[in-house]
């Protein structure tokens, strides 16, 4: 989902001239194809990681905006993609479309440098449509049909993901000669939003099934792998890297030499609590490289999403109903116009825990269950995690979502209940 037309429309109303100024152009890069870039952009940071951001602090106070609605700093974006390109300088960036799709932030990453991590069609036109070549696109998504295939090779596209025997015979078919890597599952401990057995496959069948593409005729480039999204336990990358190199050398025993491993993402977000810097991602990572491979040092991918996006975007909710429900918990219920359905799908299992700040704060505060509006029992963000809120807040306050940046308007799609998915705009 792209920016959407509700909040594009509330950024036409907004009557600063300096939000305005600042803010880049969502016009496609056709043709261009800049090397990366490391310096720095002039974002403006908040005080400390996954804070309000100053910009837009200033743009909320004068945007007539829908609500709920997303606000994405694209500068922000900038900064931590650079950051990491500085932490990770032996690694290729492909940002992760399916976190945040906006074309303002396509725009901008395409402009400096990154290639991209695509799961279908839609996402490798929306690239292409940017100015992007098709060699700094991947089709990651192991599961895809073969009509999809062929035309993602017939746009250009040279490099597919596949963790199964019959999705690497569809890619022999209809990709001839493409550079193919095989998804190994891992156990993504210390995830906060760990990924199930749906991707990859255990490590004996990715030796034989990268086997099987050599004969097949296409190039078996690597592996990949996945510690899990918010992963914060820099361990994590060791483990799936020693896991790699016995995968090279077995399959090298087979007259199979891959040249790649694709590490994921994994690089968090800060909400509640406190993550790894990401300088200290890049050192643990290389490290676990020369650890484990040497002076053989393999093609290094890294497909961040949420730790690119995700610290730049604030959703601004309303609060529709306090109310009480009577019996020994004397929790308030605080409904807001933001839920489940409006973009918060990660709070499923009360996983991930956003920061929230709200217009009543500095007042005494108790404890709160959160909810969204919709007419579904599963639409509770915050039930068991304690939450306290301003005891004074009441219908029509707003409450900031802080860290929102991410896997939010991609899964607000749809009008469930009638109400409209999730507004947003990038300034």
């Amino acid at each position: 989902m792209f920016a959407s037309e509700q909040g594009r429309r509330a950024r036409s109303r907004s009557s600063s001239k300096a939000i305005a100024k600042s803010a880049p152009s969502s016009k496609a890069v056709k043709g261009r194809k800049a090397p990366l870039r490391l310096v720095p952009q002039a974002a403006e940071l908040p005080l400390e990681r996954g804070g309000l951001p100053p910009k837009i602090a200033r743009y909320i106070a004068t945007a007539e905006l829908p609500s709920p609605c997303l606000i994405v700093d694209v500068d922000i974006v900038a900064h931590n993609f650079e950051e990491l390109a500085r932490s990770l300088p032996e690694a290729r960036i492909f940002y992760a479309v399916k976190a945040n799709p906006a074309d303002e932030i396509v725009a901008r990453l395409a402009r400096l440098g990154s290639a991209f991590d695509t799961a279908s069609m839609g996402e490798i036109d929306l690239c292409l449509a940017h100015g992007v070549s098709p060699d700094r696109l991947s089709f990651g998504n192991t599961i895809k049909k073969e009509r999809d295939i062929a035309e993602a090779y017939r746009k250009g596209v040279r490099m597919f993901a596949f963790d199964s025997q019959p999705e690497l015979e569809k890619i022999a078919r209809v990709a001839p000669g493409s550079k193919v890597y095989c998804r190994v599952l891992m156990e993504c401990e210390g995830a906060e939003w760990p990924l199930s057995r749906k991707f990859g496959c255990e490590p004996e069948m990715a030796v034989d099934l990268l086997a099987a593409a050599k004969a097949l005729g296409l190039d078996a480039y690597g592996i990949s792998f996945h510690v899990g999204s918010q992963q914060t336990d820099l361990t994590q990358y060791d483990k799936a890297l020693e896991l790699s190199v016995s995968l090279f050398r077995a399959l090298e025993a087979r007259g199979v030499t891959l040249r790649m491993v694709n590490m994921g993402g994994g690089f968090p977000s800060r909400y509640r609590t406190d993550v790894p810097s990401i300088p200290a991602y890049g050192t643990a990572i290389h490290e676990a490289l020369l650890r484990h491979f040497g002076d053989n040092m393999p093609e290094v991918i890294v497909e961040p999403g949420r730790g690119v996006v995700g610290d730049a975007g604030v959703i601004q909710a309303e609060v529709v109903l306090v109310s009480q429900k009577g019996g020994d918990d004397d929790r308030r219920w605080v409904y807001l116009d933001a839920g489940k359905f409006h973009g918060l799908a990660e709070t499923m299992d009360e996983a991930i825990k956003y920061r929230l700040l709200t217009s009543r704060d500095g007042g005494e505060t108790s404890p709160v269950v959160l909810a969204g509006p919709t007419c579904d029992s599963a639409d509770i963000l915050y039930e068991k995690t304690d939450y306290r809120l301003p005891s004074a807040l009441a219908a029509g306050d707003k409450v900031w979502i802080l860290a929102t940046g991410a896997y939010t308007t991609t899964y607000s799609a749809v009008g469930f209940n009638g109400f409209p998915p999730l507004a947003s705009v990038c300034i």
